[in-house]
């Protein structure tokens, strides 16, 4: 793909999540139309509309792992991974809290099968920090690390879910996302509330990225 074709593939990618989320059914001409190109030029880049919240999806997944990373590299003690956990789910919350509309609406295409699938490199990274922490005694469940890895992720999308349906106050989200998480892998819920305190004290020091809870 040249840099130009590259280009209008990203912009056309932009203008329609915006699009999506503000109107969930809007169409290819719609799109196309906000974008301000044809609708064959948005087909050539997406052969059907399912193929265009598809790709949106593998960006929303590449973009949740990338934060995942990095928060994690940056944890205060490297060897606690507790820190690292509550820093790696308060920073794909920050990210997927953009996408979460989106989600619901790739349910009727991509399927949850396809999310999770898109998702799995995620996952795997959760399970290795889960085990690690599981062999340090620092968290303690009956489940063992891929599993509980697994539960971490519905309980991420459970709480996006519950903030579409106005049941969970947007503002709060992220540090119940991460309080809730923690508290599964073991935490006792009064440090978990502390930890995601202080880390997130810390976070409003700094400029955030639009969207973020």
């Amino acid at each position: 793909m040249t840099g130009r074709a590259d280009a209008n593939r990203r912009h056309i990618l932009g203008v329609a999540l915006a699009e999506l989320l503000r109107d969930p059914d809007a169409s290819m001409e719609q799109i196309a139309r906000a974008a301000g190109v044809v609708r064959r030029t948005v087909y050539g880049h997406f052969p059907s509309r399912d193929a265009l919240i598809a790709a949106l999806v593998d960006e929303a997944a590449v973009a949740v792992g990338a934060a995942r990373a990095a928060a994690v590299a940056s944890a205060d003690d490297p060897q606690d991974a507790a820190e690292a956990l509550a820093r790696a789910v308060l920073a794909m919350w920050e990210i997927a809290d953009g996408y979460r509309l989106l989600v619901s609406l790739a349910q009727r295409s991509v399927t949850m099968e396809g999310i999770r699938r898109r998702l799995e490199p995620v996952r795997r990274e959760g399970e290795a920090l889960l085990q690690r922490g599981l062999d340090t005694g620092r968290f303690t469940s009956p489940l063992p690390a891929a599993a509980l890895a697994y539960v971490h992720e519905q309980v991420l999308f459970g709480l996006m879910q519950a903030v579409n349906e106005g049941v969970l106050d947007p503002a709060e989200a992220g540090r119940s996302a991460a309080v809730t998480v923690l508290a599964a892998a073991g935490v006792p819920a009064p440090e978990a509330g502390r930890l995601v305190t202080r880390l997130r004290g810390r976070a409003g020091t700094q400029p955030g990225k639009p969207g973020g809870s």
